[in-house]
């Protein structure tokens, strides 16, 4: 009995199992799919076009901000200082005082250097407040009164030459006269050199005057760019020597953008487009600049080539030295194709889409690009026209039915067909 027992109930699993084998099988999601006919209850979906978009090309960087300006400013004249007017992160413009230096041996060496060239001038004659050129050697007095000397003894000359010939003047008087005419020649070149020489220390006491001028205006040290103090080298009461630094300024507004960029963007970056940054000081602001300088060569270790940009600072929130994040933005494409975030999987690495035809989905492969908000590029794989799954696409697979899920507010459903796929452009759209 047991055995007879045994034998009728593996034979009714065994119909029971034939008879499944005709039915349908579940398919993804709990759905079933069609057995031979490959029919079964259809994927309810939403749908969406393939849809256009504008893309804003960009290309990574990352840099330093510098100061385009940078000076070191130092004494030109020796001296004990007396004031410094300025402070770290002091703000000043062109031509501020900065520090003073004691000036009072600058203006000892001054006046001595003007008394030395007064008397040059008065030696030729020369009214300072009239005129400072130097006369013709001929206006010079010392030159006149030699000259006339040397007339009034060629005149005497001549006449005891003429009265030696008739024999009214002796001979020792004529040659007197004669020693008299040389005498005054020699004195008239004499004078001339003089004042050749007089026009030559003329020069140098007049540069030695400037310079005295200039060394007792260098005491009073100024700002040559406008821009903030980075440093403060000296303090009241030190004496320095020429050419010791005294402050330091950086040029704050605008600042230097300076970065490289890879040689495969070398053909998109060019002089005049904008730059995005953010640094880590101001996480939630964005900063701009434009590319102004573009290295026309790339560096042989890196395989970059140097890209310069300004950035303007007027609130001075940048300061030289800080670290910057961000891109260059190089061209702007219209018209891409691109599709919803909800309409892609991706699954280790691959994207694909489900393409609606015919009331039946389509797996179909892309290649993704830039994203925009909740779009995404599609650089391949789609020819535009396509009407795209963004529903339940874990239950879907290529040849699986589908339907278009009921919208809220909606007639009715059209059944999955060849126009169902329209109708999602259609809404889509609007």
């Amino acid at each position: 009995m047991s055995i007879r027992l045994v034998i009728v109930v593996a034979a009714t699993l065994a119909a029971s199992a034939c008879g499944n084998t005709s039915g349908q099988a579940a398919g993804p999601g709990g759905g079933r799919v069609g057995g031979r006919g490959g029919r079964g209850a259809a994927v309810a979906t939403e749908t969406t076009p393939v849809q256009r978009m504008s893309v804003q090309r960009e290309v990574d960087l990352s840099g330093t901000l510098l100061s385009p300006e940078q000076a070191k400013i130092s004494s030109e004249v020796a001296g004990i200082i007396r004031e410094v007017r300025v402070q770290l992160g002091t703000e000043v413009k062109a031509g501020d005082i900065l520090v003073r230096l004691e000036p009072s041996e600058l203006k000892f060496a001054l006046e001595r250097a003007e008394s030395a060239l007064r008397q040059v001038e008065a030696q030729l004659g020369i009214d300072r407040a009239q005129d400072k050129q130097p006369p013709a050697d001929e206006q010079v007095a010392s030159v006149r009164q030699a000259m006339a000397n040397r007339d009034d003894a060629k005149a005497a000359f001549e006449r005891a030459e003429s009265l030696n010939r008739r024999g009214l003047l002796t001979r020792a008087d004529r040659d007197t006269a004669d020693t008299r005419l040389k005498v005054t020649d020699a004195n008239y070149q004499a004078a001339l050199d003089t004042v050749h020489s007089l026009k030559a220390s003329l020069q140098d006491r007049r540069a030695s005057y400037e310079l005295a001028q200039k060394k007792l205006a260098d005491a009073v040290i100024k700002a040559p760019v406008a821009g903030s103090i980075s440093e403060r080298l000296v303090q009241p009461g030190e004496f320095i020597r020429e050419n010791t630094p005294v402050a330091t300024i950086v040029q704050m507004s605008p600042l230097k953008l300076k970065t490289a960029i890879q040689e495969k963007n070398a053909s998109l970056i060019r002089p005049g487009q904008t730059v995005e940054f953010d640094v880590e000081a101001f996480l939630d602001r964005k900063f701009t600049g434009r590319i102004a300088y573009v290295s026309p060569s790339v560096d042989q270790a890196t395989r970059t080539f140097a890209v310069e940009a300004m950035v303007d600072n007027t609130d001075r929130q940048l300061k030289p030295g800080f670290f910057a994040k961000g891109v260059v933005l190089t061209s702007v494409d219209e018209r891409v194709l691109a599709v919803p975030e909800d309409a892609v999987s991706t699954l280790a690495g691959v994207s694909t889409v489900y393409v609606i035809e015919n009331g039946k989905a389509r797996q179909q492969q892309i290649s993704l690009g830039a994203r925009q908000n909740t779009l995404v590029e599609v650089t391949s794989g789609l020819k535009g026209d396509e009407i795209l799954a963004t529903a339940n696409l874990n239950q879907l697979a290529t040849g699986v039915s589908v339907k278009l899920a009921r919208a809220a507010g909606s007639a009715a459903d059209a059944a999955a067909g060849p126009g169902s796929g329209r109708g999602g452009l259609r809404g889509a759209r609007q």
